[in-house]
């Protein structure tokens, strides 16, 4: 009977985890990003050498010019820009529109987004995971706030007349980007068009057209 009970317990423990970045084992980890040595982040500089710099970005209240064929410009404040943020799985991003601007269908595989509109109105939404595949989605204004789960395909647009701005915060230092469009038609070197063709049930030639353009 005792054994029963500690292996009933085991199995509870072991269905409730967490995905989560670890928690610092230090005050902070500022990022040497001048070093190749590279373990799940960045290596850390010694605290003693620590500066206000490296806690501090400048530039987040400048506007980003959209210069892709999306309409859409994002500047980033991950570790890159703040060395002091390694570690502390946090980051931020600021996301420029213009009318009909759009970031494409895209997932963070490692962080949860959550977008606060500062200006204009977005049309957002997150696609859920198989079998439902249910779109879940929101036309956004200014002061709305809206959450993206970690490792769904989501997008945002701005369907107003005018440029339009919003703050995204993640839940990781490094969230990564897979842009939907460049992974599935842009690899280097490409997907077979056949297999695309047959996964997309269309045809190669369209499949071979979609490529040359991304």
């Amino acid at each position: 009977m005792a054994n029963f009970l500690l292996l009933c317990v085991l199995s509870i423990v072991c269905t409730i985890t967490v995905a989560s970045e670890p928690s610092p084992l230090q005050d902070f980890c500022v990022a040497d990003l001048t070093s190749s040595t590279r373990v799940n982040g960045f290596s850390c500089l010694d605290a003693k050498q620590a500066q206000d710099e490296h806690f501090f970005f400048s530039g987040l209240h400048l506007a980003g010019t959209p210069v892709n064929a999306f309409g859409s410009s994002v500047t980033p404040v991950s570790v890159g820009q703040i060395p002091g943020l390694n570690t502390l799985g946090i980051s931020l991003a600021r996301i420029d529109f213009t009318p009909e601007g759009l970031v494409p269908p895209h997932m963070h595989p490692r962080a949860s987004e959550i977008l606060t509109v500062l200006k204009g109105t977005i049309l957002v939404g997150f696609v859920t995971s198989n079998p439902d595949n249910k779109l879940i989605s929101k036309v956004l204004h200014k002061g709305d706030v809206f959450v993206f789960p970690i490792g769904l395909v989501h997008f945002q647009k701005n369907v107003g007349s005018a440029n339009a701005v919003s703050i995204s915060a993640f839940s990781g230092q490094n969230p990564g980007l897979v842009l939907v469009p460049n992974t599935v038609f842009g690899s280097d070197p490409s997907i077979a068009n056949d297999i695309l063709a047959k996964a997309f049930q269309t045809d190669k030639a369209v499949v071979d057209q979609i490529q040359g353009k991304i």
